[in-house]
């Protein structure tokens, strides 16, 4: 197989978002679907799961033609600091709120790129902070806290 496989970053990407999509089908099993009028908990992941499994096969069939890539260094920095972003943000949610929250993921996340620059990523940060706020807060009433009980006095 291993000769087969022409551009392996696309393979083991669709591998990775394969296992990711069937396991969001395995754990949506447990929500009730309901219809496209009336959509349960269930409904959307699993079509956002099926549309990413998908896409995982394409990449996966897409990797066996063309010419020959290889495959870089393994990127240990990017990804430890992405993944500390993310963990930042779930820890950071409640108790210090969404802006704190989100501006602590993108700076983390940021610092992974050599290419990153503090005043671009700030102000990324702080847009998508205010985005998020609007769309998610203001917009679709979900209850995050804005400012979290840290901060609120």
């Amino acid at each position: 197989m291993a000769g087969l496989i022409r551009k392996p970053k696309d393979f083991f990407a669709g591998l990775l978002f394969l296992g990711l999509a069937l396991g969001t089908v395995h754990v949506a099993q447990d929500y009730a679907m309901g219809t496209a009028r009336r959509m349960g908990p269930g409904y959307f992941p699993t079509l956002l799961a099926w549309m990413l499994a998908g896409m995982a096969l394409i990449l996966i069939v897409r990797s066996l033609f063309g010419l020959r890539d290889g495959i870089d260094r393994f990127a240990l920095k990017p990804l430890l600091l992405v993944t500390a972003g993310a963990v930042a943000f779930a820890l950071l949610l409640r108790p210090a709120g969404l802006v704190v929250a989100l501006v602590t993921l993108v700076l983390i996340g940021a610092a992974g790129s050599s290419e990153s620059r503090p005043l671009p990523s700030l102000l990324l940060a702080l847009g998508l902070a205010a985005g998020s706020v609007l769309v998610f807060v203001v917009g679709l009433g979900q209850p995050f806290p804005v400012i979290g009980f840290w901060f609120a006095g």
